[in-house]
């Protein structure tokens, strides 16, 4: 039996490529040392795309494969994949919600503490020997006080739950309320910023997002304010976060994501008060093996012709 063509858009993990070998002819894009040249060879047998949250798959590469039927995406973001191209030309679509909910919801919250009690900066005093010449300056507490979430999704509800357990007043912003949450609906972002000391962003990515913390919403959040996004970089102004956090009008940021991964803004780097981190809230070894498997039983059960496990389109 023929084996499926699948078009592979980045690495993918060993445990995970393993299979998909076995199962798949897996054709490597990102390999390729010439992109258009690898596509015009393999697009006539391409059936599906296996692809990452960052790097989707555009409505013009969709169109360049005659015969697909279905994108995986690795991730729970599909802002890169064009799908309403994928609608309207009976495209499937996947991603894997839920496996990752909890580790990005436990980072998120690290992220906080990390940037409240400077966690970073106190490793590197004890490292360089500042310690013994005197103790390090106090910190920001992070129990008790005002969180507001921009998104109560699956992992805002799953921050809020943690940070419940340190006793914060957690508020959120989202498009409609929750009747099934607790916490305090603030329907203006810039109002929950207002009254957080603590702003967590966990809104999904694309274009009705964009920008949405910008420079009124963190100016609204203040000189004590602390911004922490797990979300997408394209959900925060950066120019407007450097330069708040530049001339110090909030207190600090931790973010795990940035508008041009991997090649950050290099005016973050010169920056004592921010956390950065490579887009790793997923990075576990559990959660990356729960989510490359979705993607595999969703293709698996795709060309089984059986109902997709977790489809988007």
């Amino acid at each position: 039996m023929t084996k499926p063509d699948i078009l592979l858009m980045g690495p993918y993990p060993d445990w995970d490529l393993a299979d998909l070998e076995e199962r798949y002819q897996v054709h490597k894009i990102y390999s390729a040392a010439n992109r258009e040249a690898f596509l015009a060879q393999h697009a006539p047998n391409i059936r599906a795309i296996a692809t990452r949250g960052e790097l989707g798959a555009s409505a013009a590469l969709m169109s360049s494969l005659p015969k697909l039927e279905i994108v995986s995406c690795y991730g729970v973001g599909t802002d890169a994949i064009d799908l309403a191209h994928a609608r309207a030309n009976g495209i499937r679509v996947t991603n894997t919600p839920d496996v990752l909910t909890a580790d990005v919801a436990d980072f998120g919250v690290a992220l906080l503490l990390a940037a409240a009690r400077q966690i970073p900066k106190g490793d590197a005093y004890v490292r360089d020997g500042h310690w013994a010449r005197g103790n390090m300056g106090l910190v920001t507490r992070v129990c008790g006080k005002t969180v507001g979430i921009v998104g109560m999704g699956r992992i805002g509800s799953a921050v809020a739950k943690r940070l419940a357990g340190f006793d914060c007043e957690i508020s959120y912003f989202d498009v409609n309320q929750r009747a099934d949450l607790p916490y305090n609906f603030v329907p203006d972002l810039t109002q929950l910023a207002r009254r957080s000391e603590f702003l967590i962003v966990t809104l999904a990515g694309g274009e009705s997002t964009r920008g949405i913390v910008d420079a009124p919403v963190l100016a609204a959040l203040g000189a004590n304010g602390i911004l922490v996004n797990i979300s997408r970089g394209s959900t925060v102004d950066e120019s407007a976060l450097i330069d708040a956090l530049e001339r110090r009008t909030i207190k600090a940021a931790a973010l795990d994501v940035f508008a041009s991964e991997p090649n950050i803004d290099r005016r973050f780097l010169a920056l004592d008060n921010v956390v950065l981190q490579p887009h790793h809230a997923s990075g576990t070894v559990e959660t990356r093996q729960a989510m490359g498997q979705l993607v595999r039983d969703n293709l698996a059960a795709h060309f089984a012709g059986q109902p997709l496990i977790t489809p988007v389109v």
